[in-house]
């Protein structure tokens, strides 16, 4: 099995390299940060462009960097003062989501033969195309709600286990309702704060070891 070569791009937890590495693969983490998953040895902490060519991949899986893609903060995208904050409006937010959109095109059009990105909903759905899937946390057996939308090349589409669903609660007016934990699970409700981007990417452990399980696997029935 270690002969097969998997790039986690833009990844510094290394949630899903773990998950590879201990089905025996050859997999790195890839971020501009310093990995927090326990493992540097197996992090690449260098742009992922670059991580690309150091050799031949046959697999990657990339989280490009969300905040100007999702279409929560169009309202940003007008003419406008600044923002307290010092967040992006108007024309520099503008510029910001185009060279958003055009690093999550570069990743998909890139010499690795199988890939699959993720992304909230956004605005690579008009822009690019329409996800191949859109999964939920609560799918793969974790108690929260993020609708989690994939884009593959050469890859098949997450098989849902149904015996782990994860059961929701029905509210008092019928509403389905899924746990809000931190740091993760209730990653959606999360308040302002430095750490709030890197809280809101981490990927689910459910959703980690079906990525590592089934597309392992996949690699394995290739002739």
């Amino acid at each position: 099995m270690g002969q097969f070569q998997v790039l986690i791009g833009c990844e510094e937890s290394q949630a899903i390299c773990l998950e590879f590495r201990k089905l025996g693969f050859e997999a790195f983490s890839c971020d501009l940060k310093p990995s927090s998953g326990g493992r540097p040895e197996w992090h690449l902490q260098m742009d992922v462009f670059e991580a690309i060519k150091l050799r031949k991949w046959d697999l990657m899986i990339a989280h490009p960097e969300c905040t100007y893609l999702t279409v929560t903060a169009n309202k940003w995208l007008k003419d406008q003062p600044p923002r307290q904050s010092g967040a992006l409006v108007g024309a520099e937010r503008r510029e910001a989501r185009n060279a958003a959109i055009n690093f999550f095109l570069e990743l998909y059009y890139c010499n690795i033969p199988r890939l699959v990105i993720e992304n909230p909903i956004g605005v690579m759905s008009s822009v690019f195309r329409k996800p191949d899937q859109v999964i939920q946390p609560w799918m793969f057996g974790d108690d929260a709600s993020k609708a989690t939308c994939l884009w593959m090349k050469g890859l098949p589409k997450l098989k849902i286990d149904t015996e782990n669903l994860y059961p929701p609660v029905i509210t008092k007016d019928g509403k389905k309702r899924w746990a809000n934990q931190c740091p993760i699970s209730g990653a959606n409700n999360l308040g302002p704060s430095l750490k709030r981007a890197e809280l809101r990417s981490k990927t689910y452990p459910g959703i980690a070891k079906a990525l590592a399980q089934q597309y392992s696997d996949f690699l394995l029935s290739l002739p």
